[in-house]
């Protein structure tokens, strides 16, 4: 793409097309509170390479997390993706297509989407899934909505151990849709006074939650079910369902998650892709879309989209939601990743997971003054250190340890949470690593 910026004359003329004396009458509708003063401190002009440079040096002073002992998590986990994820999903006829607005004539990606909703059902043990959203925070919000659609209820009743990023994206939701959300105070190590009335929608949970803590959900989904409630249960680390028990077989109704983990590496922040999976009873409600398996009129096997329940394809007032696409390539980048892998790779994936976390447990609980606040957990745990975390992460970047995520910095109100260190382990971390952050914990806390 060609740069090439507009002259003061072309400005002249746009401004005069468009019926106004200035630029700074473009923004007459923004609030004064909301807009800079003078220029921001940076250079007026530089060249190409100028530019380059000055962002190389910017970003050099950055520890990325594939060039040092990395053990953040926090709903986002360093995997090694094989090679053949990349190279298949960057073949032309995947990389370069798009949405199927003539559906069936898009066989391939139709069968790929097809091949994502029955992995997504496997995993969680739901009875069907949808061609995935954006991402798992988006994907909590929508089964929040859906809830509120199926019960005809107000009330979305959200976990203190719920990722603190999915609470905000729930109570953003419910702002424009008449959505009442009850968050619970985060309270490690502690189980949810959870009240359900004649006027809870749902009740949203997280497994393994945020804290790192692992639960069975089976209770709560009874109490849910006979107060006419449904409950949404949350896996932000999909490589945890090769261990634990899938939340459809605790009773879960909805399940909302985040894929990143298989096929898609840490991307700075996204893109990601969103799981989600309902009963089948309550499929018409689900948001996204819904690839179906047929055969043609020679009998050959084909696939259809079966549901397209968003305002491009059907009435606005029908839409059960007005998110508009899916994560379609990440979403074949997962297909890939746990078609390689297969049912018994998956199950030594997560194995691995675990012994790696437990490994990093001991040997951070040899560490003077720091303790392991779980009784439970997959490949995350949350810490008690000696002082605040923030601080202490911080002086670990020096000595080149990404050392984890304070929950501090989700609520820094909280001062009884400022001491915690939420930490995870992978199948891409070392004995050595983990013996490295040991030594840097010890020397940072003496």
């Amino acid at each position: 793409m060609r740069y090439l910026p507009l002259t003061a004359s072309d400005r002249r003329q746009m401004l005069a097309a468009i019926g106004v004396g200035s630029i700074n009458e473009l923004f007459a509708d923004v609030p004064k509170a909301a807009r800079s003063d003078g220029l921001l401190d940076l250079p007026l002009a530089q060249g190409e390479l100028e530019v380059e440079r000055a962002l190389s040096r910017m970003a050099a002073r950055n520890v990325a997390a594939g060039s040092a002992p990395c053990f953040i998590g926090g709903g986002v986990y360093r995997h090694h993706v094989p090679a053949a994820v990349d190279h298949l999903i960057q073949r032309g006829e995947f990389l370069t297509s798009y949405t199927p607005y003539q559906p069936e004539l898009a066989q391939g990606t139709l069968q790929a989407m097809f091949e994502f909703q029955t992995q997504v059902a496997l995993l969680t043990g739901m009875d069907v899934a949808n061609a995935s959203l954006y991402d798992g925070a988006t994907a909590c919000a929508e089964a929040v909505a859906m809830a509120h659609r199926v019960t005809r209820r107000d009330t979305a009743v959200l976990s203190g151990a719920l990722h603190p990023h999915y609470r905000e994206v729930c109570e953003t939701y419910a702002q424009f849709s008449g959505l009442k959300v009850a968050a619970l105070e985060p309270l490690p190590g502690a189980a949810d006074h959870i009240n359900i009335d004649n006027d809870t929608a749902c009740v949203v949970v997280q497994n393994p939650d945020f804290f790192g803590a692992l639960h069975d959900w089976t209770t709560l989904a009874a109490r849910c079910h006979e107060a006419g409630a449904l409950l949404v249960v949350v896996v932000s680390e999909i490589v945890s369902l090769g261990a634990v028990t899938p939340p459809g077989a605790m009773g879960a109704d909805i399940v909302a998650a985040e894929g990143q983990s298989l096929g898609n590496a840490l991307n700075f922040g996204g893109p990601h892709v969103g799981l989600f999976a309902a009963r089948e009873q309550q499929v018409r409600q689900m948001p996204g879309r819904l690839v179906g398996q047929t055969v043609d009129a020679d009998g050959r096997r084909g696939w259809v989209l079966t549901l397209s329940t968003r305002e491009q394809h059907i009435r606005r007032e029908k839409a059960t939601s007005n998110i508009c696409t899916n994560s379609g390539l990440c979403a074949l980048a997962f297909t890939i990743h746990l078609a390689l892998l297969g049912e018994a790779g998956l199950t030594r994936l997560a194995r691995l997971n675990h012994a790696a976390a437990c490994r990093l447990a001991d040997r951070l609980a040899t560490v003077p003054g720091v303790g392991v606040v779980n009784t439970s957990f997959f490949n995350e745990f949350t810490m008690r250190l000696p002082q605040p975390a923030a601080p202490v992460v911080e002086q670990l970047a020096e000595y080149g340890i990404l050392g984890g995520v304070p929950p501090s910095r989700f609520y820094p109100e909280r001062v009884d949470l400022a001491d915690l260190l939420l930490v995870a382990a992978t199948e891409t971390t070392t004995a050595d690593e983990i013996d490295q952050f040991a030594h840097a914990l010890g020397e940072v806390l003496r």
